[in-house]
């Protein structure tokens, strides 16, 4: 697969499900791995990069005496959301005329 694909899909996999909750890594590594191949040591760098770009925070919470570190998505990460499946909608026609050939013989 495309790097800058891949790279798109993680990110916006990973806002999804803070979309639906408020998560830390371990949890979101769980989530997002049924789709898509991911690891802490990919995870964390876009988390990092995802909270310099306003499209999440991040907060802790004491969880059986230690801290954890959860995020949640921003006005801006939904925003990302929305306008990707939007590009992915457009691109989905693009890949059914190619898979399927031209139509119109």
């Amino acid at each position: 697969m495309d790097l800058q694909l891949r790279r798109a899909l993680l990110e916006v996999s990973v806002l999804t499900v803070l979309q639906r909750r408020d998560s830390y890594g371990y949890q979101i590594i769980k989530d997002v791995s049924q789709y898509i191949d991911i690891s802490e040591s990919t995870l964390y760098p876009i988390l990092r990069r995802l909270e310099a770009d306003k499209m999440l925070e991040c907060y802790s919470v004491t969880h059986q005496g230690r801290l954890r570190k959860y995020y949640r998505i921003t006005a801006k990460g939904g925003r990302r959301v929305t306008e990707f499946a939007a590009d992915m909608s457009e691109a989905q026609k693009v890949l059914d005329f190619i898979i399927g050939g031209n139509q119109n013989d």
